[in-house]
């Protein structure tokens, strides 16, 4: 039995997330179906998170257990002729038997991208949130660098969420904002995220630009579990996992 590690991109547009769902089309259940096919067995995948609908990816990691013999080379190929345009296998390697996508995950980072022309992209509508304004780039700056670190996360969860987590408590590595242009990328990376947790972070920083939070609330938020202190959620549309990493990334 192999276990092999495989890295895939992919435009979550068309799909209700990464989860295998009942009633709604998935990126999981769309791999699956292809690896089964390929590889001549049922296929079940382990991915690295979850991702909500609407969500992209440019470097998912999902580890799956295989009896096939097929190169990587060719599971690569194989793989990418059967699946639809908005998803692509990037790398695969054979992995130690022990080996899993979540559980051995150390971090992760995202990045979520703001359109901010004052007329809306149209090639970007659903890749980037359009945001007509013109951000305070510098006030954003200095505002995320009082969420870089450990600190109790739950005003940036959904609410029901919550319920089920031992803990809120997450380690953010950093948080950088740069601007080329007319857009806007804020990418954030850290031991582990909860749900929505990178969407409100940015929305946070959005309505520290607008005047409508302070340096303060931010400060309130990650001392006190108020939703109100922290900012809007906002959409899945410009948020994408970047990066997994593992032990020998760390």
């Amino acid at each position: 039995m192999r276990n092999l590690k495989v890295t895939m991109a992919y435009n979550g547009t068309a799909y209700h997330g990464y989860q295998r769902q009942n009633n709604a089309n998935s990126i999981q259940q769309t791999v699956e179906e292809v690896l089964s096919k390929l590889l001549c067995e049922d296929i079940t995948i382990n991915g690295c998170s979850r991702t909500d609908t609407g969500v992209h990816a440019r470097a998912f990691v999902f580890n799956v257990k295989t009896n096939c013999p097929i190169p990587c080379e060719g599971f690569i190929k194989g793989g990418n002729a059967l699946l639809p345009q908005d998803i692509a296998f990037l790398s695969c390697e054979d992995m130690p038997d022990s080996f899993h996508a979540r559980f051995d995950s150390k971090g992760k980072e995202y990045i979520y991208k703001i359109y901010t022309g004052d007329v809306r992209d149209v090639f970007s509508a659903d890749t980037a949130l359009h945001y007509p304004y013109k951000p305070d780039i510098e006030k954003m700056r200095k505002a995320a660098r009082l969420i870089v670190g450990e600190h109790d996360f739950a005003s940036f969860c959904k609410a029901e969420a919550k319920e089920h987590l031992l803990t809120t408590v997450r380690t953010v590595y950093s948080i950088d904002v740069e601007q080329t242009g007319d857009f806007v990328e804020i990418k954030v990376c850290g031991n582990g995220f909860l749900h929505n947790m990178v969407r409100i972070i940015v929305g946070t920083l959005i309505y520290i630009s607008e005047g409508k939070r302070t340096e303060q609330d931010i400060i309130n938020a990650l001392t006190k579990p108020d939703r109100e202190f922290a900012g809007k959620t906002v959409p899945p549309c410009g948020l994408y996992l970047n990066k997994v990493f593992y032990e020998n990334d760390v």
